[in-house]
């Protein structure tokens, strides 16, 4: 596996790479996978083909052996026709019968045992290769960056991890060496032909090789047909994928019927690509069988004058058309093998344009492997922008010490997200920097960074499995008493014990069996497992009611002890007693400093927070009503 990964790899040299700040650009501009893209040629996918085939170089020159043999002995039989209809049925030489016998019994046999032979070793070391493969580009697409996910859809990588690889087996399988096979049957059984009969196997190799011209024009129709399959497949399952996964969303707004005319929409699609495809084959299959008659017709007419003129017996001409056939046959067998293969190089291809996007450590300038680290977060003029020219963050400055808490607050869009994603790593500072310890994160592995994150993020994500799974993905080898500790602090310990099965008790998918506030608890105890030295907290709090916020409060102060804290809350009521609150609005921070500072200031976050407070106390009242106790507790 490593020459494959190292021929995948080879897609982007040094020279394409990012430079310092051109990590943000580089991670906005991640290839979409749907995009159509030049029709890949042999030599590009060569070396691709060429990493597959090395480590497996002596099981395939064993398979090819084996083949030879295989074949050999498949030719026994139709070449036994000739003395069997020659000498026995003919001149009655019986002692011949035995002979003939025998060699046909132990060619089968041996034949027999070599097929059996060939698809153990072929089939299984297909089905590996596939298995290792799919575990390869999952990993490369698992260290891919954020923004590569924000280009393209679920649905299109899950296609590209479990679909796309599975004809590559026609390339490290049974295909290719059928395939050699067959022309080694062929050519096995032109030497035959031409000692038997020159001019006649000559007029039918003519045809034979202007029919394979034919196929391989036809080839050229069909390539791109299996191309635009899998990119509408893709979108299929893409779609199908967020249906499934939204299925709320859907029945609340009563959009079943929507999404199944969505759906079927993108099915009749593929229908219509798979009925030209079929309509392609059909013609091909059409072809190679006027083909066979007229060879058929030509062999009928000159083995008949031959055998008039003396010049070929009955047992000769029998054997002739039955060794014809194994040389006709592989050409007939482009049909489906061709095919195959076709698939199989769509497919790498679609394999190694994914696996030669670059990995987020992969960027040389991401040298610096980082120690453990106190935590100390510095701003220095960063400026950022998702699409170029149209920046969301201008000149942001602002230090986060270790054990302290900062507080961003601000209306939607504001930019606040965008700032955390860059504390998180998740972006990369086009202008500015963003120091961690005094080491800017853009020359840093992630790797080693993220390890001493913990994240709470506003949109907790569970996994299908238990309860005890999902708070040990942040740390699978904590032992049992930080686990228990951990529930304990989040509380997850008062609702888990209440199951049957206890900590064994299977969320659902997303955690679709627990409660908003349950949910977020297993969150903030998987946070509190990892024991970060940063600790992000999106509105950690916002699927729980006042009493079950108010039990975990003790926890998240637990947690923020001596680490550096970021906390994005739409609740103001909730950081009051922040060490600094940082008030963005477009792209900058407009106003700082803690909650008592900034609400005798009179401006922006006292305006937030009014209108926030007077919202709270006043949601059930007429219209009208609460705009006069805002202005109250403005006075």
């Amino acid at each position: 596996m490593g020459g494959f990964s190292r021929g995948m790899g080879g897609g982007m040299g040094a020279a394409d790479r990012p430079g310092r700040h051109g990590g943000g650009a580089s991670r906005a501009a991640s290839a979409d996978l749907t995009k159509k893209r030049p029709k890949p040629k042999f030599r590009d996918i060569w070396p691709e083909i060429r990493a597959l085939i090395l480590p497996r170089r002596w099981l395939l020159a064993a398979s090819f052996c084996l083949m030879i043999v295989n074949r050999a002995c498949s030719l026994v039989l139709p070449m036994s026709f000739k003395p069997l209809v020659d000498t026995v049925f003919i001149k009655h030489q019986m002692q011949v019968l035995p002979i003939v016998v025998g060699a046909v019994m132990l060619a089968t046999l041996v034949q027999g045992l070599t097929s059996y032979t060939l698809t153990q070793l072929l089939s299984k070391s297909g089905q590996k290769l596939i298995a290792e493969l799919r575990v390869q580009v999952q990993k490369h697409v698992g260290h891919l960056p954020v923004a590569f996910y924000d280009e393209n859809r679920t649905g299109t990588l899950v296609a590209r991890i479990m679909s796309d690889v599975e004809g590559v087996r026609n390339i490290i399988g049974t295909g290719v060496v059928d395939f050699v096979g067959g022309v080694l049957t062929a050519i096995f059984a032109f030497v035959y032909l031409m000692k038997q009969s020159i001019p006649m196997t000559l007029v039918t190799f003519t045809i034979m090789i202007a029919f394979a011209g034919v196929i391989q024009k036809a080839f050229k129709v069909i390539r791109p047909i299996f191309r635009e399959r899998a990119k509408i497949n893709a979108e299929v399952t893409g779609r199908l994928t967020e249906s499934l996964g939204g299925v709320r969303v859907v029945k609340g707004y009563h959009a079943e019927s929507s999404e199944a005319n969505v759906f079927a929409g993108g099915v009749e699609r593929l229908l219509a690509n798979v009925v030209s495809s079929l309509t392609a084959q059909s013609i091909m299959t059409l072809s190679s069988t006027v083909i066979l008659g007229v060879v058929g017709g030509v062999v009928m007419y000159m083995g008949a004058r031959l055998n008039y003129a003396g010049k070929m017996t009955p047992g000769g001409y029998f054997s002739y058309v039955m060794i014809l056939a194994f040389m006709t046959a592989p050409i007939v067998q482009l049909v489906n093998i061709g095919t195959q293969l076709t698939e199989a190089m769509a497919g790498l291809d679609r394999t190694r344009e994914i696996m030669g996007e670059m990995e987020e450590d992969a960027d040389p300038a991401r040298s610096f492997e980082i120690g453990p680290i106190e935590g100390n977060v510095r701003f220095v003029d960063v400026g950022f922008s998702y699409v170029p020219d149209k920046p969301v963050l201008h000149n942001i400055n602002f230090e986060a010490k270790p054990g302290t808490v900062t507080a961003l607050v601000g209306s939607s869009g504001s930019g606040k997200s965008t700032v955390i994603s860059l504390v998180c790593g998740f972006h990369t500072a086009q202008s500015g920097a963003v120091l961690v310890d005094g080491h800017d994160l853009a020359n840093v592995k992630l790797s080693s960074f993220r390890s001493q994150l913990g994240v709470v993020l506003q949109e907790t994500f569970l996994f299908d499995g238990t309860i005890r799974e999902n708070v040990l993905f942040s740390r699978p080898d904590a032992s049992d008493e930080d686990f228990q500790r951990a529930c304990s602090i989040a509380r997850v310990d008062e609702f888990a014990t209440r199951f049957p099965e206890g900590y064994e008790t299977i969320v659902g998918e997303r955690g679709v069996k627990l409660s908003g506030g349950q949910r977020q608890r297993l969150s903030i105890a998987r946070a509190i497992l990892a024991d970060p030295r940063i600790l992000i907290l999106d509105e950690a709090t916002s699927s729980l009611d006042s009493e079950s916020e108010a039990m975990i409060q003790h926890g998240l102060s637990f947690l923020m002890q001596g680490r550096t804290t970021f906390v994005i809350a739409h609740r103001l009521s909730t950081i009051r007693r922040a060490d600094q609150i940082l008030v963005v609005e477009q792209g900058r921070i407009v106003e700082r400093g803690t909650h008592d500072e900034l609400y005798v200031l009179h401006g922006r976050y006292r305006e937030l927070y009014d209108r926030q407070h007077g919202l709270e106390e006043n949601l059930f009242l007429a219209p009208g009503e609460g705009d006069v106790v805002v202005e109250e507790s403005k006075a």
